[in-house]
């Protein structure tokens, strides 16, 4: 015998349909949520990491930073030894000059003078002192001039001075260094 389905099939049917469709959806909300919850914890992890980074270069950066204070803080005492290593090399390179400017004054210094105060200034030296007589202090301005390391003698004042003798003179005069090449690189080198 035929069996014939008198069911309503096509009722069957949808349900089914629309069960198979109501589990996948289901399914598929589920994945979603995991895949949202997966990718939560990916972004976190990498936050994480990140701040981890962070927090690590900021360590280094405050290292670095110690180092960096160090470094000027030696750079700034490097550059003061430097500079009094070049005050003392200027220093001990004029010791010669000064030695041989105080010699031509003795060379030059004719009898009956006599030096109350020398001060330099500079390439210029300032001279007060007592002559018996003008003609000394003439000769003098002549011996310096004729000097190899003093030139141009200028004679600011000159006053009588009756404490000293009946001829006696103060004289205030200037005369400018001459540092000679060749003598000079030769006091500086030895």
């Amino acid at each position: 015998m035929a069996q014939i389905n008198l069911l309503p099939w096509r009722d069957a049917r949808r349900e089914e349909l629309k069960r198979q469709f109501l589990t996948i959806l289901g399914l598929v909300a589920i994945g979603a949520v995991l895949l949202v919850v997966l990718a939560d914890r990916v972004v976190n992890a990498q936050i994480d990491h990140q701040r981890a980074r962070n927090a690590y270069l900021q360590e280094n950066i405050k290292e670095l930073d110690k180092q960096v204070a160090e470094i000027r803080d030696l750079q700034r005492k490097r550059n003061q030894l430097i500079d009094r290593m070049r005050v003392i090399q200027e220093l001990q390179g004029n010791r010669p000059i000064i030695v041989r400017i105080f010699d031509q004054l003795v060379r030059t210094v004719p009898d009956g003078v006599f030096y109350n105060r020398v001060q330099a200034q500079a390439k210029k030296l300032q001279i007060t002192g007592v002559a018996e007589s003008n003609n000394r202090v003439s000769s003098l301005m002549r011996r310096l001039d004729g000097s190899e390391w003093l030139e141009n003698p200028n004679l600011d004042a000159v006053r009588a001075a009756p404490a000293f003798g009946d001829q006696a003179a103060t004289f205030d005069l200037s005369v400018m260094v001459d540092l000679p090449q060749d003598d000079d690189e030769q006091g500086t080198g030895g």
